[in-house]
């Protein structure tokens, strides 16, 4: 049983994130075979202020 993970910020729809889960698990079945009934994508949405890049928050970077 594939797992499939993302992390992304905050701020995507239901209907982006449904978009998503249907784009990973046909592209995995695409690439690898197997059953996209067994295939799970979990997905993890992180406030900006808890991720940083470069040495800096994202919540500060959108501040510039």
């Amino acid at each position: 049983m594939p797992i499939i993970r993302v992390e992304m910020l905050k701020g995507r729809s239901v209907e982006q994130k449904k978009a998503l889960v249907e784009s990973l698990t046909s592209g995995f079945v695409e690439s690898c075979g197997g059953n996209r009934d067994n295939i799970q994508v979990v997905i993890t949405e992180i406030e900006s202020e808890n991720w940083g890049i470069g040495a800096e928050l994202l919540s500060d970077k959108s501040k510039h």
